[in-house]
């Protein structure tokens, strides 16, 4: 069962839109898939409320922000949206359950070194058993400085950048309506796929 994690001890940096995301391309596969919500906040979980019963399922199971529960077995595929702040033995729980860690990261030089100690820690752990761990970009455009310094910056960890997802108003406007990119006709998110096909190979492998 593969299990994604997402996770960054850093608030905003755009976890639960990646892991709702996450979620919905395994749902657009015909998987069984489980969304956790271990987040104060629960904003996956306000999500999964707000999501039509005419769309692909996505379910979820009883977890909590002190108990850290292995999802049912009749998932075939889980993600798991983190809160900030996540450390110590929560954060070592996590990592157990995980097969595939991503981490959203925006290029501001205060987002990547706020993050610097938790990458580092992923990076040992990745070095340490079979977990893989990739680096998604946050609202920024490939090709630019930005890109080019958080690329340059993970390089030297030894992580992968899976892709860059721009800002845009398609995952506000679809997450107000429990929805997601591969839940709306392709060529409303054309851009925005293209983006993902990077993020979508690596979750396959």
């Amino acid at each position: 069962m593969p299990i994604v994690v997402v996770a960054n001890p850093k608030g905003g940096v755009g976890k639960s839109t990646l892991s709702t995301n996450v979620a919905g391309y395994f749902a657009s596969q015909g998987h069984t898939v489980m969304l956790g919500d271990v987040d104060r906040q629960q904003s996956s979980a306000l999500w999964l409320k707000l999501r039509p019963a005419a769309a692909r399922p996505i379910h979820t199971w009883d977890i909590s922000h002190d108990l850290i529960a292995r999802p049912p077995k009749e998932a075939t595929h889980v993600v798991l949206d983190t809160p900030a702040g996540l450390h110590g033995w929560r954060f070592k729980d996590v990592l157990k359950l995980a097969n595939k860690v991503i981490v959203p990261l925006q290029p501001s030089i205060f987002d990547i070194y706020a993050t610097r100690a938790f990458l580092d820690e992923l990076a040992e752990t990745r070095q340490a058993s079979k977990l893989e761990v990739g680096i998604v970009g946050m609202r920024v455009s490939p090709r630019t400085i930005a890109a080019d310094k958080l690329a340059e910056f993970v390089g030297g960890l030894g992580l992968p950048v899976l892709g860059y997802l721009r800002d845009t108003q398609n995952y506000i406007h679809l997450a107000a309506r429990g929805l997601t990119l591969f839940d709306v006709a392709p060529g409303r998110v054309e851009k925005d796929l293209v983006q993902w096909q990077g993020i979508c190979q690596w979750l396959d492998r």
